[in-house]
């Protein structure tokens, strides 16, 4: 399936109207719009197999069980993983909030360093300030230039002897700056730290494989891939299972209870207590079948087409000033954010939605890195494979009346 435009027909929110206007959806860095056919597998759970996972032994709890173990298989098979090593979660931030609480605070001492970028988004910001306050480790950042990347000259001098986690966006929600995560993972491991990567925004539109990143720990969400919200995703290498205790406790996480003692069962089921999103999980199985039809490659490709359209229009406009690396954008993007002189992105927003077009305003959950760049905020334009050049050709003409 290559033609993106035809593909809008299997997603029912577009062919609704906004402000009177046809809707155009430029906030897909925030969520996707979903396909019906995932609306559908949810749907059809509930209506048809509705049962709790693991624990009955009847047709339903069979065929749910199997359902949900057969969403991780995909997830797995996607990011190249095992399955043992694909742990459901609500999202991003609570799979970000498991590694912090379940290791971090267990393993992190005074003199330990914990290494940021200055790119991150504050889940992947603010468990590590928590972190950092209960165990005495101190944070570091590794720096951005004046384009939005990554400093990677003085990664030798940020990333130590007394580091012991690395936790790195691998695409910036607010500039969409791509990271060189390798040659980051590669060096975190020469110093015997481990690796978390923030692949929110990066998992949803390219070819990710895990055990060839080698990276410890990586997390994304469901929702901002075609699927359902409530349901994300936490891999962990599969040899430090045993290292790692449980994030929550309770049922179905177990191997043996008595009253005063308990063991826990082996990974996944022993990082997965009380009952997941089992429907959920389901359904972004299905989602992620609907993202490997269109050809990530193409995907990228038809992103990157939106993005240089979006920035030569952008650049036509007298006072805007286009964030991030325009070269890269141009080459890999999914997302533009820019400023305009004089007028505040909510304000951009406001007059855009009496439109029908949905885009992101304000600091887009990166209040750091806006102070950074010494702006109160900036418009996002952000694109999944339903975009069309017909979309950003309006959007600009509007943007132009402003």
């Amino acid at each position: 399936m290559n033609n993106f435009k035809a593909l809008r027909n299997d997603f029912p929110i577009l062919s609704q109207q906004a402000n009177g206007h046809p809707l155009i959806y430029f906030d897909n860095a925030a969520t996707t719009q979903k396909p019906q056919a995932v609306i559908d597998a949810e749907l059809s759970f509930y209506t048809k197999n509705n049962a709790n996972i693991n624990r009955g032994i009847y047709q339903d709890a069979e065929i749910a069980t199997q359902l949900y173990e057969q969403a991780r298989t995909t997830v797995a098979q996607y990011i190249g993983a095992h399955w043992q090593e694909v742990i459901f979660t609500k999202g991003t931030t609570e799979s970000i909030n498991f590694i912090a609480t379940a290791w971090a605070t267990r393993v992190l001492k005074p003199g330990d360093e914990i290494v940021l970028t200055e790119l991150e988004h504050h889940a992947n910001l603010i468990p590590w300030q928590i972190v950092a306050q209960q165990t005495g480790a101190q944070l570091k950042f590794i720096p951005i230039t004046a384009d939005g990347t990554l400093n990677m000259n003085v990664l030798d001098t940020i990333i130590t002897a007394q580091t012991k986690l690395v936790a790195c966006t691998h695409v910036s929600n607010a500039l969409g700056t791509h990271v060189d995560i390798k040659t980051i993972i590669d060096r975190a491991h020469a110093v015997g730290a481990k690796i978390l990567i923030d692949a929110a925004q990066s998992v949803p539109h390219q070819n990710i494989h895990v055990h060839e990143l080698d990276c410890d720990f990586l997390v994304f969400s469901g929702h901002k891939m075609f699927g359902p919200t409530g349901v994300g995703v936490l891999y962990i290498k599969q040899q430090l299972h045993d290292h790692i205790e449980p994030y929550q406790f309770g049922g179905g996480m177990v191997f043996e209870v008595d009253w005063h003692t308990s063991t826990w069962a082996r990974s996944p089921q022993k990082f997965e207590a009380g009952t997941p999103p089992v429907a959920q999980a389901i359904a972004l199985g299905v989602a992620i079948n609907y993202l490997q039809s269109l050809d990530l490659k193409k995907l990228q490709q038809h992103e990157a087409a939106l993005c240089t359209r979006l920035i030569d229009g952008l650049q036509q406009i007298p006072g805007t000033q286009i964030l991030g690396s325009i070269e890269q954008l141009k080459q890999q993007g999914h997302l533009v954010s820019f400023v305009k002189e004089n007028i505040h992105a909510h304000d951009v927003a406001a007059y855009m939605d009496q439109y029908g077009i949905a885009v992101r305003a304000g600091h887009h959950c990166a209040q750091p890195l806006a102070k950074k760049l010494s702006i109160e905020g900036s418009t996002r334009v952000s694109f999944y494979a339903y975009n069309t050049i017909d979309e950003v050709d309006l959007f600009l003409s509007i943007l132009k009346s402003l």
